[in-house]
């Protein structure tokens, strides 16, 4: 093992999935793929939504800041990743490192702040119809985004600079697709078991209780989903709320297993693999999950498409 000491001039090393896979080549043409697909799908649901003044409602105005968090975050991530293998040079600056960790740490607290708010506009939409454009007025609807962006970064910024400012003197490699807390911690000289518990702790904050907000709006959900008399408001409630789950289910399930299990239950290559299905898989498949089964996105869609070819 190399020993070495940190300085703001020194370099780390990504050590990621696809230097540890046997079949590089396939990975990097899968990553290559699933990029293009996130970017594609996630750009065209912003661009539908924008253009589209049938979706210029608050459900559609939180989908497109999803959207949004999910493209920047596979770009903070795989663009470099790709280059780096096809390049075989995986050095990252002590800088570059610090601030790859704060957006993707941004992006992806941010991310897990909006789902509670997605949750919480599907219950207000189903349980109070009448007055959904009161309780989910563009003011309040803003309000919850500027809420999911500005406490993510303020949580990343104390994040990264308090996990930068330790001293990694043991080998420059970094086991992980990307610069994150729990990888770099083993690379530090000093005792991190204290930060390693308010990690945990702010992954609990940050990740278990929007789940329970979750939850418990979509208990709610299911209490007055059940009450409907009409099949077809049935059929939509359901379909709504099921596309929102399946996203809410891979999110929650990755970072929690990244940020809130004790660290004794992971290894490199199960958080490598981890990494690579909310970095890169979820970012492309939630515009699918949303757009493919909601009649109104795919409605809006092809109105654009008309209009403009």
């Amino acid at each position: 093992m190399e020993f070495w000491n940190s300085t703001l001039g020194s370099d780390f090393i990504l050590v990621g999935i696809l230097n540890d896979s046997e079949f590089p080549e396939l990975l990097c043409s899968i990553f290559l793929a699933l990029y293009t697909m996130a970017l594609t799908s996630n750009g065209l649901l912003l661009l539908v939504i924008a253009m589209d003044s049938h979706l210029h409602v608050p459900m559609y105005l939180l989908l497109g800041q999803l959207s949004l968090m999910d493209l920047l975050f596979t770009s903070v991530v795989t663009p470099k990743a790709l280059v780096d293998f096809l390049h075989q040079e995986n050095s990252i600056s002590f800088g570059g490192c610090a601030l790859q960790m704060f957006l993707a740490l941004t992006l992806g607290g941010a991310e897990d702040l909006l789902l509670a708010f997605m949750a919480y506009d599907r219950y207000v939409a189903i349980c109070h119809p009448l007055n959904y454009m009161v309780l989910m007025r563009p003011r309040v609807c803003w309000l919850m985004v500027a809420t999911s962006w500005i406490l993510a970064s303020l949580s990343a910024l104390c994040h990264t600079l308090y996990t930068m400012h330790f001293t990694f003197c043991k080998s420059r490699e970094i086991r992980h697709l990307l610069c994150e807390i729990p990888p770099l911690l083993k690379l530090a000289c000093a005792d991190t078991s204290r930060y390693e518990l308010m990690v945990y702790v702010t992954g609990v904050v940050f990740l278990l209780l929007p789940l329970s907000v979750i939850v418990a709006s979509y208990m709610l959900i299911l209490l007055t989903v059940l009450r409907m008399s009409s099949n077809e408001g049935l059929q939509k409630a359901l379909v709504t709320c099921s596309s929102h789950l399946t996203v809410v289910g891979m999110f929650y399930g990755a970072a929690t297993f990244m940020y809130v299990l004790p660290s004794s239950y992971h290894s490199s290559k199960q958080d490598n693999i981890i990494s690579v299905f909310y970095t890169i898989v979820t970012p492309a498949l939630n515009p699918l999950i949303y757009s493919l089964r909601n009649k109104e996105v795919m409605g809006a869609l092809k109105r654009v498409l008309r209009k403009y070819m």
